[in-house]
């Protein structure tokens, strides 16, 4: 059983503050979705987690299994069993697929790796993914469409064998097609290995393959609202703008209680 706690944390970028006292604990076996507006930190948030050197942490503390995570570099991190799929995943030219997953995959396991185990793994989770096996021999994700793209950043996910999964709007640019490959695919190694997972998207369309046990609504920084799948329900139906409203009317709420005390 593993445990991700993020406590009160304030993150900025740039001298402009993105997370403000940011609170959310993810245990082993449970499926986090977080939902909001666009630029309320939801992207911000995963790139925290995973330790982005471009964000400055004012305040709080990011603990997995009590360990401070603050104190530890990205690659630290990812050898701990965090794994984060990205929503815009880079090329990198001149570097085969083959070769970049053989060292991430060598890295992690040290002297435990063992090449033709390896490949046999590899060619079984490129048919899950229903990719070109050909996609192997080619420089990682140069020239390859948003959902191949997408895919590559689950097969990475099935080789490194996360603990911790941290998806950031996985679904888009998928097609249909695609995006039921990569929900099922999500799911199936959720179940198998009970890792803990946080999605961040914006549409019920993923959450259908990837059911969520936590629905969480993001505005401004931090989470306002948490629940069940019913949740998401409410967001298709009515967007953020109520949400939004009741925020506001809570805020001028308290600023009234406080002038009233003074």
């Amino acid at each position: 059983m593993h445990t991700l706690e993020i406590k009160d944390l304030t993150v900025s970028i740039d001298g402009k503050e993105i997370l403000s006292s940011f609170n959310l604990t993810i245990k082993s076996g449970e499926i986090h979705a977080i939902m909001g507006p666009n630029g309320t930190g939801k992207s911000t948030l995963t790139k925290v987690i995973m330790g982005d050197p471009s964000y400055q942490i004012e305040k709080g503390t990011i603990l997995f299994d009590n360990q401070d995570l603050t104190k530890l570099s990205v690659d630290e991190r990812a050898h701990l069993g965090l794994f984060l799929g990205m929503q815009s995943p880079l090329a990198i030219e001149g570097v085969s697929n083959a070769d970049f997953l053989r060292t991430i995959v060598s890295s992690k396991k040290g002297k435990d790796f063992k090449l033709f185990p390896f490949i046999k793994e590899l060619d079984q989770a490129i048919d899950k993914l229903e990719m070109d096996h050909d996609m192997i021999d080619r420089d990682v994700n140069q020239g390859f469409s948003g959902g191949e793209r997408k895919k590559n950043e689950i097969l990475q996910m099935y080789l490194l064998k996360p603990s911790v999964v941290l998806l950031d709007e996985i679904d888009s640019g998928l097609d249909v097609d695609s995006l039921k490959i990569v929900g099922e695919n999500v799911t199936a190694y959720q179940k198998e290995s009970g890792c803990s997972l946080l999605l961040i998207t914006h549409y019920r369309r993923l959450l259908e393959y990837i059911h969520p046990t936590h629905v969480h609504i993001m505005m401004n920084g931090r989470i306002v609202k948490s629940g069940d799948f019913s949740l998401v329900d409410y967001v298709e139906k009515n967007g953020y703008e109520k949400m939004e409203k009741k925020q506001a009317k809570g805020s001028a709420c308290i600023v009234k209680e406080l002038k009233h005390h003074e």
